[in-house]
């Protein structure tokens, strides 16, 4: 029999289904020569720091860099059940080989082996590599599986990727969280990402507007415009020479112009467009997209490619005639597609562009989830828009002198509507409308022409500072970021991946070091403060982009993994070498302005008075001193911040008059802290001898 792992439940469902694995058992699915499990996501992952020696439990400073050498594999408690089901069916005599059919990308790839690895598995198997779980992509794929060799490179930069992740996480994090009392998470890819935000953020806030004034004449049919005048008293004399006088148009330029269709949607791009049109999230994005991957309804998701392979030309027609019946918002819509445009295999690494399945075909778009539904039209415009003909237009410009001065205006006339048609009809769509600079259609002037009489006015503008960031122009400068240090034909750079970047703003969010107001993505004064601790070899940009590029090079056999990880376990070792001091301007720069009463036994965070306890300071730890708690309570007696602040110091408080109900007495002990790292904090008693 062969066993098929796929990486969710509904996938495995629908790859049983077109095997004839219809008979479900505890975890799996048999039928036929098959027998169909998943993994249930990541079912193992690198261990954590204190699997390899138990000092590691707690966070210290004398006890970095950790570089394990030899590296260890877990599975969590809560995933137990799944794994050990998978090795048995591993172990199945009757099993004679396997199928990897986790999702077709580097974090599938990882996914699989791991599991594979763990279970001591040594049983040949076979890769499926699909884009689409349709039946039909689904059978033809299994008509041509791979060979599992094919993917090993893929494999090692996928873990080399894990393991990296892991040195500068464990170690940065650890670092700085002892220095600083607070757990500060960093992250190889994450950090940099904040330091952008953070850069943005000064420079928003350094930004010192300055006045400007704009001149304007007008006949009543055009205005021109003398823009940005430094003084207000020279507009407003140049404004007082114009008013009533003659002006002369002094040159007219005409241009035919054509504005190509936009490509089809790589994960990043749909990605930028959906929080655009409609404010989603990166990760609600893409767990939208999934679903309708898993629906059967959209190709894979997780591609960074904006074409089709060259064989795609009849499965491309037939999907636009779809879309144009199926989704209420392009029915009769006419268009005569040009599928040559978006037909590149040389284009196409892993996946191809994504776009709507001939499944389409068989679903009733009303009935999809609100949400789902506008990302189907968003892709499906893109398709239509993808295909169709050009925008043209014509481009004129004049300019309009006036006593000494030119004033200068711009028309458009549009030519063919083009491709801009379908996206108009889009856009019309959406609740909130894209506010979009339209030159308007300009009087028929010729060089020479005289305008008898003009009025004039002047009005006051102010230079603007950048905006911040939203997930659209975040998510673009992730991609882009080191591209200046990089020839245009590298493959890959940038900070994460397509299928990455969503989790890393989320992790940002989650920790505290960004939130969001409105679509803008702003960094909070503990993000600002991290960035501004941290050594420029954990925020930089460029270094992370030349990581990416690198393990994207050993994926295809130009680099090797061992040496990458060599260079990321020196510059971890270095950091820790050189920066075991702290500024003492910087000391309280996590404090929160809370008063802190000792160190947590737990993490070493700062335990601070909270609203009736006294709490660790760090969000992911739950080490918590309540005052009111039944032990004390017993005794008569309450949590006081002295008490606690002695517990905290040598775990340990002498108490008296301490309250019984045995003897209805007083007496005096000991009160020792219990702690063994549960919910709740325990303590008990020592008496004198």
């Amino acid at each position: 029999m062969i066993l098929v792992i796929a990486e969710k439940p509904s996938v495995a469902q629908s790859i049983a289904k077109v095997l004839g694995a219809s008979v479900r058992k505890d975890g799996y699915l048999e039928g036929g020569s098959y027998l169909v499990s998943w993994c249930v996501g990541h079912l193992v992952g690198l261990a954590d720091a204190g699997s390899y020696d138990a000092r590691y439990a707690k966070w210290r400073y004398e006890d970095l860099p950790i570089v394990p050498d030899e590296w260890l594999f877990e599975v969590p408690k809560a995933k137990e059940k799944q794994f050990n089901i998978l090795s048995s069916l591993m172990r199945d005599n009757r099993v004679t080989e396997l199928v990897c059919a986790t999702d077709a990308g580097r974090e599938g790839e990882l996914i699989f082996r791991l599991v594979y690895n763990k279970a001591g598995c040594r049983k040949p198997f076979k890769r499926l590599w699909i884009s689409s779980l349709e039946d039909s992509a689904i059978s033809e794929g299994f008509s041509h599986l791979k060979d599992s060799s094919e993917y090993n490179r893929l494999y090692e930069s996928a873990l080399s990727r894990s393991k990296a992740d892991w040195l500068v996480g464990i170690n940065g994090t650890r670092l700085f969280s002892t220095l600083y009392h607070q757990k500060l998470t960093v992250g190889r890819v994450q950090t940099p990402t904040l330091a952008m935000l953070v850069e943005r953020d000064g420079r928003i806030t350094g930004f010192k507007k300055e006045k400007y004034f704009n001149v304007h004449i007008s006949n009543g049919a055009v205005t021109a415009d003398l823009e940005k005048v430094k003084d207000s008293a020279e507009a407003k004399k140049i404004a007082g020479a114009c008013s009533k006088k003659q002006a002369s148009v002094s040159s007219v330029r005409k241009e035919k112009k054509t504005v190509n269709p936009p490509k089809l949607y790589d994960l990043t791009t749909l990605q930028r467009e959906a929080n655009r049109s409609f404010g989603y999230t990166a990760q609600q994005t893409l767990d939208l997209v999934q679903s309708l991957y898993e629906k059967k309804l959209l190709t894979y998701p997780r591609t960074d490619s904006q074409f089709l392979t060259d064989d795609m030309e009849n499965t491309a027609r037939q999907v636009i005639g779809i879309v144009c019946r199926k989704l209420p918002l392009f029915q009769g819509i006419d268009v005569s597609p040009d599928i040559k445009r978006v037909l590149n295999s040389s284009k196409v690494s892993d996946h191809h562009a994504i776009i709507p399945t001939v499944q389409l075909d068989r679903q009733n778009a009303s009935e999809l989830p609100q949400t789902e539904q506008n990302i189907m039209n968003l892709i499906g415009m893109r398709l239509l828009c993808a295909v169709s003909g050009k925008h043209e237009y014509e481009d004129t410009q004049l300019v309009i002198a006036c006593e000494g001065h030119d004033f200068k205006v711009k028309g458009k006339t549009v030519i063919t509507e083009g491709w801009k048609a379908v996206e108009q009809r889009f856009k019309a769509s959406l609740k909130e409308r894209e506010k979009e600079e339209s030159d308007a259609v300009l009087p028929d002037f010729k060089e020479g022409d005289v305008i008898p009489s003009v009025d004039a006015s002047v009005t006051e503008h102010f230079t603007s500072p950048p905006k911040q960031y939203s997930e659209d122009t975040l998510l673009a400068a992730m991609e882009t970021a080191g591209n200046e240090d990089f020839n245009e034909d590298t493959e890959k750079k940038g900070l994460g991946t397509p299928a990455t970047r969503a989790g890393i703003i989320e992790k940002l969010v989650s920790t505290g070091f960004i939130e969001r107001k409105g679509k803008s993505l702003i960094p909070t004064k503990d993000g600002n403060n991290l960035v501004c601790i941290l050594p420029e070899q954990i925020t930089s940009v460029r270094m992370t982009a030349e990581w990416e590029n690198t393990l994207m090079e050993i994926e295809h056999g130009q680099a090797d993994a061992k040496q990458f990880l060599d260079g990321i376990t020196e510059m971890v070792g270095k950091l820790v070498q050189t920066y075991p001091f702290l500024a003492s301007e910087d000391a309280s720069r996590f404090s929160g302005g809370k008063e802190e009463i000792g160190k947590c036994p737990r993490c070493g965070s700062p335990v601070v008075v909270g609203k009736g306890n006294f709490h660790c300071a760090n969000r992911d730890c739950a080490f918590c001193l309540w005052e009111d708690n039944k032990f004390f309570r017993d005794k008569k007696k309450k949590l006081t911040k002295k008490v606690a602040a002695a517990l905290l110091d040598k775990g340990r408080c002498r108490m008296s008059g301490l309250y019984t109900p045995k003897k209805a007495q007083l007496y005096d002990a000991t009160v020792v802290l219990d702690d063994s790292g549960g919910k709740y904090v325990s303590f008990k008693l020592e008496f004198d001898k």
